[in-house]
């Protein structure tokens, strides 16, 4: 279960937000996407998921074309916004139970699954408080529980670690690690030192266009840190 990106455009008036990007991810790669605010990533990321169509180019997920086939996508597909998304006067179990029912499970399925993406992520104690009460830190593990829900195998993760203290962060770290082993995750940061310590590949972006691709080791045996490299690149 890959991504798959063709020649992918995406064009607003004038500006190019996106200018003709290919890659793949493969199955079991977590895959860092990286780029400057305003490099396209975010946009990319939306054409991936179907919330926005492209102007030119394909995304395939799971074998799909998002924009032929988008329920399909959207059964093999976990996505968490850069902006997560929460109910936050419901109950962590309460909304993930909302959330697994829209992707039509139901009964003893839906129970099961829903204990088994919070122990997953590490809710447990948190499980029976309403959303608004968490830190967010714990939002964030409710995001991606809500995106691993119906057990995709493809994930989209914009920014999940933005604003989070070293402790959460080094938690999230962990979660999607694990997650990562058993999936396809592409995911954004700003965090260098995130993507070296997770990440199989970066890729990179500036000004709508792909300028590297490479695996971390890869970027290590040039000498030069990924921070330093991703300056250059994008200067």
């Amino acid at each position: 279960m890959s991504i798959v990106v063709k020649e992918l455009s995406k064009i607003y008036g004038p500006q190019k937000a996106v200018d003709q990007i290919s890659f793949e991810v493969k199955p079991g790669e977590i895959v860092g996407f990286l780029g400057p605010n305003g490099a396209g990533k975010s946009t990319t990321m939306k054409i991936a998921t179907g919330y926005l169509r492209p102007s030119s180019g394909t995304v395939e997920v799971a074998g799909y074309d998002v924009t032929q086939h988008s329920m399909e996508v959207r059964q093999h597909l976990g996505y968490l916004p850069e902006h997560n998304p929460l109910y936050l006067d419901l109950y962590v179990k309460e909304f993930l139970r909302s959330m697994g029912a829209l992707y039509g499970l139901k009964g003893e399925t839906l129970s099961r699954r829903v204990n088994e993406v919070i122990e997953q992520v590490g809710l447990g104690l948190e499980q029976h408080k309403r959303i608004g009460q968490l830190s967010k830190g714990y939002r964030q593990r409710v995001g991606l529980a809500q995106a691993l829900v119906h057990n995709p195998q493809v994930l989209i993760l914009d920014e999940p670690t933005t604003g989070l203290d070293p402790n959460q962060l080094a938690e999230i770290r962990s979660v999607i690690k694990n997650i990562g082993r058993e999936k396809t995750v592409l995911f954004s940061t700003h965090i260098m030192q995130e993507v070296e310590a997770i990440c199989d590949r970066a890729i990179i972006l500036k000004r709508g266009k792909l300028v590297a691709d490479e695996s971390i080791e890869s970027f290590r045996q040039s000498g030069k840190s990924l921070e330093t490299l991703f300056r250059e690149l994008t200067a």
